[in-house]
């Protein structure tokens, strides 16, 4: 199941949803090397990619949040280390268990669907703040 990058995906921010686009080609590169069961070191090379790329995305948007002064930074903060932590999770179960359709079904769950589910619920309220600070 790949995620599809649509208008209820933008927030109206250039840089966050180019970063965000770039998060769910990377979660479907991974989805689709796992689907049609490639080697697990070249999963877990994309999934790698991925924590390294999330890493850079949240510290970026982070650091707008903290100069517009966004008044729920410290639970969006705490979101994102929750996604960091899921990643490592889930490398972790990839290395014992290799690309497993149970493994798979956890990145469907625990990054694709989180992504979806965090730009819409919080990154557009992140991004409509930045606009009225004009950050």
């Amino acid at each position: 199941m790949a995620f599809t990058w649509n208008s209820n995906l933008e927030t109206g921010h250039p840089v966050i949803d180019a970063q965000h686009k770039e998060l769910i080609n990377t979660v479907n590169t991974l989805l689709n090397a796992c689907h049609e069961g490639l080697a697990t070191d070249k999963v877990s090379e994309t999934l790698e990619f991925l924590a390294m790329y999330t890493k850079k995305h949240f510290s970026e948007e982070e650091a707008l949040q903290r100069q517009s002064n966004y008044p729920d930074f410290v639970s969006h903060r705490n979101l994102h280390n929750s996604f960091m932590m899921a990643i490592l999770d889930l490398s972790e179960e990839l290395k014992v268990a290799g690309p497993t359709p149970a493994v798979v079904n956890n990145l469907i769950r625990n990054v694709g669907d989180w992504l979806i589910t965090h730009i819409q619920r919080q990154d557009t309220k992140v991004a409509a703040h930045l606009k009225r600070t004009g950050v």
